[in-house]
């Protein structure tokens, strides 16, 4: 089967030095991109992550210290994989939750602002555990009778990727499925904007999951002690809280969405004030009275002394 797509959709994958976004470091990442005509194109980069690999990471992915610390840093190479994905939207397996967020990272990280506006992004990993839930290895052999050649190598991942996206699309065409509301639908169509909305049902705001949009579209904490409430009005609240999120252990791109939030409100405020200022009650302005001038003192005379007399009793 041959994708639908009106623009290149780019699946990726990345092996790194581990899973915190905020802290571990790229050390592979490779993409193919299918494009609207049918062909492909694959990219694959090994990095250098300015850091020490744990061993029991390597030991997972197979790619050690003495692998990567030739190749290039991120910051070399970042504007080249920017520039390759520009013009696409992203897929990839488990990549709402780690590649897209942890490739984010990396690009704020060296001053690339990689835009994600209008931008569409397919999770094969969430189409997969919402129909069957499996893992990639389990969804490879289930979708496409195979097992993966090199498991955990990057390359050969998003490959197995690619091929269980084009398996469920054969598979699920005329599947109905049924919301946790009881809407019921066949999502899993051959359509980047339909499997778009099928696999980011929590609609999050920042990749990381700690802000996520709720039913009227506005951004919510997903975490904490504000869990639930609206982003805007943990800032009516606490102001001090965006201070204490920018400053604490987030991803950046966490802190940017934040920061977009705090700029909008704060702008909002200001037009509330201005308004405020323009309904309030004009008042006359106060005319100063003309000041009299004071007398110039005079000699004491007889007439004075008969009424400090007459005042005091003496």
């Amino acid at each position: 089967m041959k994708l639908n797509l009106k623009r290149p959709l780019a699946f990726f994958d990345l092996e790194a030095t581990g899973i915190n976004i905020g802290v571990d470091r790229i050390v592979e990442i490779a993409i193919l991109k299918a494009m609207p005509d049918g062909s492909e194109v694959i990219l694959t980069k090994r990095i250098n992550p300015e850091m020490p690999i744990p061993l029991v990471t390597s030991l997972i992915h197979g790619i050690y210290d003495e692998d990567i610390k030739n190749e290039p840093t991120f910051g070399a190479v970042a504007k080249e994989i920017a520039a390759f994905i520009a013009d696409a939207d992203l897929a990839g397996y488990n990549s709402n939750k780690f590649d897209i967020p942890m490739l984010l990272e990396e690009f704020l990280r060296v001053g690339v602002d990689f835009d994600m506006s209008d931008r569409k992004f397919v999770d094969v990993q969430n189409i997969f555990h919402q129909m069957e839930q499996r893992t990639l290895k389990a969804a490879y052999k289930f979708y496409c009778e195979k097992d993966i050649i090199n498991a955990h190598s990057a390359e050969a991942d998003i490959k197995a990727t690619y091929e269980v996206l084009l398996a469920q699309l054969d598979k699920y065409q005329d599947v109905e499925f049924e919301d946790k509301q009881g809407n019921k639908s066949k999502p899993v169509q051959n359509d980047v904007d339909l499997l778009h909305n099928f696999t980011n049902m929590n609609k999050v705001v920042d990749f990381a999951g700690r802000m996520v949009y709720n039913e009227k579209g506005e951004e919510t904490i997903n975490f904490g002690k504000h869990k639930g409430k609206t982003v805007e009005q943990v800032f009516d609240a606490e102001p001090s809280y965006y201070a204490w999120m920018k400053q604490g252990d987030f991803p950046l791109y966490t802190k940017k969405k934040l920061e977009e939030i705090w700029l909008r409100w704060n702008k909002k405020k200001e037009a509330q004030k201005a308004e405020r200022q323009s309904q309030a009650p004009k008042t006359e302005p106060t005319i100063a009275k003309p000041q009299q001038k004071e007398k110039p003192a005079q000699p004491i005379n007889n007439d004075m002394l008969e009424q400090l007399k007459m005042k005091f009793g003496k």
